[in-house]
């Protein structure tokens, strides 16, 4: 095993079993092509599997099942890396996860800063949306998420339910977040954020 093999390996044990992975995440031990390099040799071994085009999982294994398909949530982040766009769960997950909606998405949706495309990374169909609120780069995904459900909602659908719900799921960090990125957005997500605020105040 080579120096750079030794490293990478290393890291992604680290990382732990289902980490989701891309040569850009080791870029900084060299350089593109003796990290490719690795990567082929880890692949061939074994250590690694691939599940895309430059994208690769330390994969789950199960007892009875063997290998099990990487999380979506991991392979999105690695998409996001691949990419250089930012990107998080979209407003319909969102929603359904913080408890605003009770309807569960059919399909793996998430929100972007690039275009929007569709992707098939190991047989899971992945939806990236151009997203129609800000996505804050010094913010948590829960801050993130609730500029997505609000998106997803529209403004006529933002009620006082829909508001205590938001500010019960926020912290104070991320709360900061929203109220520093107010110029950011929209006027009446900025004047939800106030209310948002108010309400967690309450």
């Amino acid at each position: 095993m080579t120096a750079m093999t030794d490293k990478i390996i290393k890291r992604v044990r680290g990382k732990g079993r289902g980490w989701v992975f891309t040569p850009k995440d080791f870029l900084d031990l060299g350089t593109r092509a003796s990290v490719d390099m690795a990567l082929t040799r880890l692949l061939n071994s074994g250590s690694i599997r691939r599940i895309g085009r430059g994208l690769y999982d330390y994969p789950m294994v199960h007892d009875k099942l063997g290998l099990l398909s990487p999380d979506a949530d991991m392979i999105v982040q690695a998409l996001a890396i691949q990419s250089g766009y930012k990107v998080v769960e979209s407003g319909a997950m969102a929603a359904n996860r913080l408890g605003i909606s009770t309807q569960v998405p059919a399909k793996l949706s998430y929100a972007t800063s690039g275009a929007s495309r569709s992707k098939k990374v190991a047989g899971q169909a992945i939806t990236l949306k151009r997203s129609r609120a800000p996505i804050l780069d010094d913010a948590s995904l829960q801050a993130n998420a609730v500029l997505q459900v609000l998106a997803h909602l529209g403004k006529a659908n933002v009620d006082d339910r829909a508001i205590q719900i938001l500010a019960s799921r926020l912290n104070g960090p991320d709360l900061w977040a929203l109220k520093t990125a107010r110029s950011q957005m929209t006027g009446w997500m900025s004047d939800t954020v106030s209310k948002i605020e108010l309400a967690k105040q309450g």
